[in-house]
């Protein structure tokens, strides 16, 4: 773990700077390939620009909301840098909504631009393997395999390793790739339901090694049920997707 990092007086939060540098990398790379997906890397940028800032205001007003006694004794805690302070649910809520709405004021064909949000989203799933590795969190559990770390006082599964390779690998199968006379052309839309659903698989797969999961009754954890709804969601989607392309292109 290395949840500091100390540069001569400035303590600076690793997990938030890792967070903040897998932002700047993947939206660059999502410009950089959003031609090969057929749109404008302003508009993935703009989109993306749109979703974060509504999406950390909305995750700070949330949590402010939920627990306002404790801001009203201290309101300035408010503009606080603490990524703790942010509620994950209400400022993606609100980020999308926000996104969603921008997007149809401007007239922005969806399929294409979110197809070329993945690459963004890959990098992210990557940053955030290496932001837990940072901080400890989503630790694995006890194990004792040679590749296991020394964590919260025993050697445990790196599933924040298991994260990291498993961005790798979903980037690589979404990655675009062009020149070739033998590739065949991607349904619009396919790939960002792709994305979901090997994020799916993947998340089925980490949740196996977590040490950290909740459980319900006979050991069933509650990230593999949204896991597994959200693989048959990708799954419909994507069979949705290609009966739609056989009705608007027949033959």
């Amino acid at each position: 773990m290395l949840p500091i990092i100390q540069i001569g007086p400035m303590a600076l939060q690793a997990p938030g700077l890792i967070l903040l540098v897998g932002l700047w990398l993947g939206l660059l790379l999502s410009e950089r390939l959003a031609p090969r997906f057929r749109t404008k890397p302003n508009d993935v940028n703009n989109l993306v620009f749109v979703g974060l800032i509504a999406g950390v205001l909305g995750a700070r007003v949330s949590f402010v909301v939920q627990n306002l006694e404790v801001f009203l004794l201290n309101p300035l805690n408010i503009f606080s840098l603490n990524p703790g302070l942010l509620d994950p649910i209400g400022g993606i809520a609100i980020g999308l909504i926000a996104a969603l709405v921008y997007g149809n004021r401007i007239g922005i064909n969806w399929k294409p631009i979110l197809d070329a949000i993945t690459p963004f989203l890959s990098v992210m799933v990557i940053a955030f393997g290496f932001s837990n590795l940072a901080s400890g969190n989503a630790f694995g559990a006890v194990t004792n395999i040679p590749w296991g770390i020394n964590l919260w006082g025993g050697m445990r599964h790196p599933t924040q390793v298991y994260q990291i390779l498993a961005g790798w690998v979903i980037l690589g199968i979404i990655w675009p790739r062009t020149g070739s006379s033998t590739t065949v052309q991607r349904i619009p839309g396919a790939t960002i339901i792709g994305f979901f659903a090997l994020c799916a698989c993947a998340w089925l797969f980490l949740e196996a090694f977590r040490g950290d999961s909740n459980l319900l009754m006979n050991g069933i954890r509650t990230n593999q049920i949204f896991a597994w709804l959200l693989l048959a969601v990708s799954m419909w989607g994507y069979g949705y997707l290609h009966q739609q392309e056989s009705f608007e292109n027949p033959g």
